[in-house]
């Protein structure tokens, strides 16, 4: 139960003299910090301002009250209106862009304390659970969210605590400390090939997201090596600066294919690739939490590079885009009618210098470039430099992410698959000379199997012989 908001000096009040110099009477945006089921502490890093709408309509506006209640009391004040569903779109696509040790832990909002007042408990609360929804704190057990209003007038700031649960509101304690100089980075590449056999009529989403969900249970399984060495429960962090991190994976964690019923199998799907991953440890964290918090990064990279393609895939069908793009194309595929390799690559992670040395991170598809990342980092993070003030990471090869639908590695999997003209005949040699070596394989394996056993025979009658 969080009892107290710790925020970052600098940043906090740099927001706040952003907010006094605006001439709107109410803002809104998202609190990026970090909650943990171990702490009584919320730490807030920053605040994010959510963006006008698409038509320029602010996220937070003041609800003008009825002409019958202002004649019945013409002291009553208007209270907030929020356009929830592009808020929680703002928080989707921020938790998107944090690294491991981050997330979107609630809102705040900029507002007068008679108007904050007028605006009733339920409505927040329903502000909350919409922005918790889409930015869900994995992995943590926390089920509470952030609420911060920072009055203009009276100047003063206030902190309550949400339950999602019950959407009960209750005040808290806010103080400030420097946050963000004190973290420390631990840093990681995951290398990962799995192999899972694709079902008949399985559709594009289902697919990858059995295949992650394989990746997320390697994952959580691995061992850490912490700058070589091995991490244990208790262990104390006495180094500083920057760690890397390897994961060891439990051996034969894949289920080969030979082990798998053909029956329904369409094809094989490889899901190789590598991933970074980033996470911060915050002041008086333990490092057990960094390690779940860098492999949590892991996963909702993954995640989060897949629903990108889903996004641009049903932009595309809204648009009615006559030239498909590549995600389109990929989520159209249907694995069991394919009869060639397929393949496709995933989006590729860069990190993007934030603030007071850390980074957050975006995702580009193979058509898009530096300048995207840049301009959607300016709208949705409020970034405000030019591009050359920015040193970006590119820590991944452009095909970060690879899946392919293979035919031949399944046994008999292409004489089962319907005949098409010429597809059948490109392949029919390569068949015919996989099944040759494959048989003459299995006879000379049978016949040194037969000879040993033989051999092992003879030795044993020797042995009973001599003996009597």
């Amino acid at each position: 139960m969080v009892k107290t908001v710790v925020g970052d000096e600098a940043q906090v009040k740099a927001s706040e003299e952003t907010l006094s110099a605006s001439t709107s009477p109410a803002q809104v945006g998202l609190v990026v910090g970090k909650l943990s089921a171990s702490s009584d502490r919320a730490l807030a890093y920053s605040l994010i301002p959510t963006p006008p709408t698409d038509s320029g309509a602010p996220a937070c506006s003041l609800l003008r009250a009825k002409p019958a209640a202002k004649a019945a009391s013409s002291g009553a004040s208007s209270s907030l209106d929020f356009d929830v569903d592009w808020l929680a779109e703002h928080a989707r696509q921020v938790s998107r862009m944090l690294l491991g040790g981050m997330t979107v832990i609630g809102i705040y909002i900029w507002a007068s304390e008679a108007s904050f007042k007028a605006t009733s408990p339920a409505v927040l609360s329903q502000v909350l659970r919409a922005v918790s929804q889409v930015a869900p704190l994995y992995g943590t057990g926390v089920d509470e969210r952030l609420l911060i209003h920072i009055s203009y007038s009276p100047r003063r700031w206030a902190c309550r605590i949400c339950d999602m649960s019950s959407g009960r509101l209750r005040p808290c304690d806010f103080k400030y400390s420097k946050l963000l100089a004190s973290l420390q980075t631990f840093r990681c590449t995951y290398n990962f090939e799995i192999r899972l056999p694709v079902v008949q009529a399985e559709p594009f989403k289902k697919v990858i997201s059995k295949a992650i969900s394989h990746l997320t249970k390697q994952v959580q399984n691995a061992k850490a090596l912490i700058d070589g060495v091995l991490f244990l429960d208790g262990m104390d962090n006495t180094l500083e600066g920057p760690h890397n991190v390897e994961f060891l994976v439990p051996f034969k964690n894949n289920l080969p294919a030979e082990e798998c019923s053909l029956e329904g199998v369409a094809g094989l799907l490889l899901f190789a690739g590598s991933v970074s991953a980033l996470a911060y440890l915050g002041p008086k964290e333990s490092i057990a939490e960094v390690i779940s918090d860098l492999k949590l990064d892991i996963i909702t990279s993954l995640r989060s590079r897949l629903d990108i393609i889903l996004d641009e895939a049903d932009d595309d069908s809204t648009t009615n885009n006559l030239e498909n793009s590549l995600s389109q194309k990929a989520t159209q595929v249907v694995f069991h009618e394919l009869r060639a390799p397929y393949s496709f690559p995933f989006p590729s992670r860069i990190l993007i210098p934030w603030l007071a040395g850390s980074y957050i991170c975006d995702y580009l598809q193979q058509s898009e470039t530096m300048e995207d990342a840049m301009e959607r980092c300016k709208e949705v993070m409020s970034l405000e430099a030019d591009m050359g003030n920015y040193s970006i990471v590119e820590p991944e090869s452009a095909s970060a992410a690879t899946l392919g639908s293979f035919w031949d590695v399944v046994p008999g999997a292409l004489s089962k698959a319907p005949s098409e003209p010429g597809l059948k005949e490109m392949n029919s040699g390569q068949n015919g000379s996989r099944k040759t070596h494959g048989s003459s394989f299995s006879i000379l394996m049978a016949f040194v199997v037969l000879l040993i056993a033989v051999l092992v025979g003879c030795i044993f009658t020797l042995s009973a012989t001599l003996k009597t």
